[in-house]
């Protein structure tokens, strides 16, 4: 992702209106390992003290960004409060 890459906040109860395409965000292997333990490290840091996130996403119309607490992961999305789901694949990072 650029820096000058224009990331547009959004409130995590809009996610679900969102469209979001199939492909993967990230090409390398490594890149999504890297990912998946970032994800978990935040999900242990939600539950254990309600630690909020910035998660950076891709929908079909650009750049994404919300900041709120993980519920859950599975092997294909990540689950926010009020059962909000973003796909795996289409998250670039969290921090």
């Amino acid at each position: 992702m650029s820096p000058n890459t224009n990331v547009q906040p959004i409130e995590k109860e809009k996610i679900k209106f969102l469209t979001f395409p199939k492909e993967d965000v990230l090409n390398k292997r490594k890149d999504q390992i890297d990912r998946i333990l970032e994800l978990q490290r935040a999900l242990s840091l939600g539950n254990l003290e309600r630690h909020k996130v910035k998660i950076v996403f891709v929908d079909n119309k650009g750049f994404k960004k919300v900041e709120t607490t993980i519920w859950g992961i599975t092997d294909k999305e990540v689950i926010l409060k009020q059962a909000t789901i973003i796909p795996l694949e289409r998250i670039i990072s969290i921090s």
